[in-house]
């Protein structure tokens, strides 16, 4: 397209430089005073202040008519420009619109629902990318109905490969979530062999003049059962550097026969002072054997229990499952389950006869804040102070209801339990001890474990909360939220504001802050409690990249 003005500025000539051209006279602006009057016959079209606005018009619409033009030529059509810009630009202006292209969308949307409705069959081999799915309708020049079958078979089939790999991305998360991570491993052989060859880690913890104060009630009392020497570490570490009183902290830790040696070694030579400290086994206990806690046993031994926590984890998934069910069931068959030291927590009356308040902490959490004012909490008779999860921000972590966790198809549970009613957390719990002596909940909480092994553990999916939910039902006086902060351990998408703000951040879930699975976001708040600066810590490599 050219514009050419004679030198006159009398005639404007606008031409594609092919077929069409315009040519336009014009004439002077308005003479001034002092100018003669032009002859009648040289009276112009317009003025140019009308040639202006013309000229702007055409700039701005000439770019349209120049790309629809050439998209024109390229598709291989003949037309003038005044053709093309008729045909392509101004269809509603120069002729009536036929509508084809709302015709053809209307045509295909009905192909697509109708298809919808129908069970696509075996096809074969399905496109395994957009480029194949675009080659292949090319090649094969299939009809609409066609076409939407074969979509909709290669989005299905698209769909079954990404829950499959989310599935298979749950089971291997669940196997590194059971493993125990190289540097830990090391850390407890290294501990171990330390206590047999090093005097300073055998030393009496705490110190002879020391233990009246493990029953002394002036004190606050905090238990941890754990065979996780780093984890309770950073628990201590953190409990003692956040308290406002160190002074008056006891820690009772509680592990397993075959890391007390290593734990014990870990505390001895790296003291807690001016808190104290013991490090007991559950073998020091005399009467705390299989033979005395039924219900143990009756895990250990029962043939159906042993296979569904140590068996195939792969075998839990269904067809039906989401990601995220499949991520419950198999958290749920963790072997952890079935180990003395967790079901430590329903025994506290009798582990520890001469206190009345104690706080029991689960290793995989932080403490942020002083908690001494846990210890002056009015219960109000009850039992238990615990955060309830049935309300909150989070609609992930605080929604839950006693349905999320028992089976509500089978007649016990429908007999026995409201769907709809508050469940609480283990995690962070200050326990009145003098308060419980006094009620049968042990009792009750090993009858409803029986009953859930006799009905084949189809009773609830969770662990050991669900029978703690029912033996503490009338027993749990609800604290504020702001004491205990829940899924740090499985919600990546926590408020890093919120986890800042509360006085206990737990990582209850798969995703520990020791693993490397666990979420970049969220260890931090963990790791900072490690001393990386211990031999056996640096030695182990603990929390270096591999």
């Amino acid at each position: 397209m050219q514009l050419r003005i004679s030198p006159s500025m009398r005639s404007i000539t606008i031409s594609n430089g092919v077929v069409d051209s315009m040519k336009l006279r014009v004439g002077p602006a308005l003479p001034h005073a002092h100018q003669p009057p032009h002859h009648p016959s040289s009276t112009p079209f317009f003025s140019y202040r009308s040639l202006f606005y013309f000229v702007l018009f055409c700039a701005c619409l000439l770019p349209f008519v120049f790309i629809r033009t050439a998209l024109v030529t390229l598709e291989g059509l003949e037309c003038s420009s005044l053709d093309c810009f008729k045909r392509h630009i101004g269809p509603n202006i120069f002729s009536k619109s036929n509508g084809n292209s709302k015709k053809l969308v209307k045509e295909l949307y009905e192909v697509l629902h109708n298809v919808d409705k129908e069970k696509v069959q075996n096809l074969g081999k399905l496109p395994d990318t957009f480029h194949e799915f675009m080659s292949e309708m090319k090649t094969n020049k299939y009809d609409a109905r066609t076409f939407a079958v074969r979509l909709k078979a290669t989005m299905e089939n698209m769909n079954k490969e990404i829950k499959r790999s989310r599935l298979s991305e749950q089971l291997f998360k669940h196997y590194a979530a059971s493993a125990i991570p190289r540097g830990i491993h090391c850390l407890s052989l290294r501990l171990t062999d330390e206590y047999s060859s090093n005097a300073h880690a055998r030393k009496q913890l705490p110190p002879p003049e020391l233990l009246p104060i493990l029953s002394d009630n002036s004190y606050h009392h905090f238990v941890l059962a754990t065979d996780n020497i780093l984890a309770a570490s950073v628990v201590v570490s953190s409990a003692i550097q956040s308290s406002e009183h160190p002074e008056r902290m006891v820690f009772h830790i509680i592990t397993d026969k075959k890391t007390y040696p290593g734990m014990h070694s870990w505390f001895a030579l790296n003291p807690v002072s001016p808190a104290v400290i013991e490090v007991k086994s559950v073998h020091q206990f005399g009467w705390l054997t299989r033979e005395n806690v039924p219900v143990l046993e009756a895990m250990e031994n029962h043939h159906f229990v042993r296979s569904h926590y140590h068996g195939n984890r792969a075998s839990a998934v269904s067809g039906g499952d989401n990601p995220r069910a499949f991520a419950s069931k198999l958290q749920a068959r963790s072997p952890m389950y079935i180990s003395l030291l967790n079901h430590l927590r329903i025994f506290l009356p009798e582990l520890f006869p001469n206190l009345d308040k104690v706080l029991f902490l689960d290793d995989d959490v932080v403490i942020q804040r002083d908690l001494s004012p846990l210890w002056e909490i009015d219960l109000q008779g009850k039992i238990m102070g615990a955060v309830e999860t049935c309300k909150g921000d989070d609609k992930w972590v605080m929604t839950k209801r006693f349905r999320t966790y028992f089976n509500f198809s089978h007649p016990l549970i429908v007999a026995n339990l409201d769907p709809d009613e508050c469940p609480w957390a283990f995690g962070m719990n200050i326990f009145d001890l003098s308060a419980w002596r006094k009620t049968n909940i042990r009792e009750t909480f090993h009858y409803w474990v029986k009953e859930n092994i006799k009905s084949g553990l189809t009773l609830w999916k969770f662990g050991t909360l669900p029978p703690a939910l029912i033996a503490f039902r009338g027993y749990v006086h609800p604290i504020d939220p702001a004491w205990h902060m829940l899924g740090l351990g499985y919600q990546e998408n926590t408020k890093l504001d919120n986890v800042r703000k509360a006085a206990v951040i737990h990582y209850n879930g798969q995703c520990k802050p020791w693993l490397d699975i666990g979420c970049k976001h969220l260890k931090p708040f963990w790791t900072k409690h490690v001393n990386v600066s211990n031999d056996f810590v640096r030695h182990c490599h603990i929390l270096e990249p591999l």
